[in-house]
């Protein structure tokens, strides 16, 4: 029996996003993917670079029901409230920047800090096949999506100072699921 991507996909999310709660930003929203996994009760701030992506995330948005608003910029550009959040949401997003931890650290002002962080992420596997594929194959990848798929997802959050709360590895450990918090400033 064959699973395609896109059913195994649909799990993941389901699974991930099930976790979201009040104020929700999406960064990198896309045609918004996400919409149909959230739960009742959420309001959305969705974010994405391109304005055809958002007018497409918009209607996802009226075709299930989501409270929602929308932004057209770059995530480096967003002027968001501090602790404005309660759940931040990044699903295959981090891939497409050169240096995703400037942007991890703008979700740590962004999140409240009882807050939440849901994270979907290509990420280096575990495995030494499959870790060597991926790098083998990751000049060609970039060339052709412009998303890095061969990135330490373990070291990145961890240098964004994140907490991670659960983890599961996913797809031969190619693909994050990570439910993440804030660590707290007296470090305990």
């Amino acid at each position: 029996m064959k699973i395609s991507w896109e059913k195994l996909e649909h799990e993941w999310r389901k699974e991930l996003l099930s976790h979201a709660r009040g104020k929700v930003l999406e960064v990198g929203a896309e045609t918004g993917n996400n919409f149909k996994y959230y739960p009742p009760g959420v309001h959305v701030t969705a974010t994405d670079m391109s304005g055809r992506m958002i007018e497409k995330a918009k209607q996802e948005a009226k075709a299930k029901g989501v409270k929602a608003e929308f932004i057209v910029s770059h995530v480096e550009d967003l002027q968001l409230p501090v602790h404005g959040f309660d759940t931040i949401i990044s699903t295959f997003s981090l891939s497409a920047y050169e240096n995703p931890v400037p942007v991890l650290k703008r979700f740590n002002s962004w999140c409240r800090p009882d807050g939440m962080i849901l994270m979907m992420e290509y990420g280096l596997s575990k495995y030494g096949l499959v870790n060597w594929l991926q790098q083998k194959w990751q000049p060609y990848h970039y060339r052709r999506t412009g998303r890095h798929i061969n990135r330490d997802m373990l070291s990145l959050i961890s240098e964004s100072k994140f907490r991670i709360k659960k983890l599961e590895l996913k797809y031969a450990g190619i693909v994050y699921l990570m439910w993440a918090s804030l660590v707290p400033q007296n470090g305990v």
